[in-house]
């Protein structure tokens, strides 16, 4: 299950806990929130910042990228290059 962000949309109003934002797991065929489960202020969906992308420790060496399906070419000459 995806986890989702929300803050209060009225900050004026919300308890603690929606006017500092919270994360909440839900199923994605559920619909989004609209309302704090405590107190039942309106809340809004935020995009996370928090992106997890894989992380390459080093560069691939040239029998790697080949064991993963990628052409590997060598620059030979200005313009010309060679499949290794």
């Amino acid at each position: 299950m995806p986890v989702y962000e929300y803050i209060s949309a009225d900050p004026e109003n919300g308890c603690r806990i929606c006017t500092e934002g919270f994360e909440i797991r839900r199923p994605v065929t559920r619909p989004p929130m609209e309302t704090c489960p405590l107190c039942k202020c309106a809340v809004k969906k935020l995009i996370s910042k928090g992106v997890t992308s894989p992380k390459v420790s080093g560069p691939l060496s040239v029998t790697d990228a080949k064991k993963a399906g990628f052409t590997v070419l060598e620059k030979r000459d200005e313009g010309v290059y060679e499949k290794l």
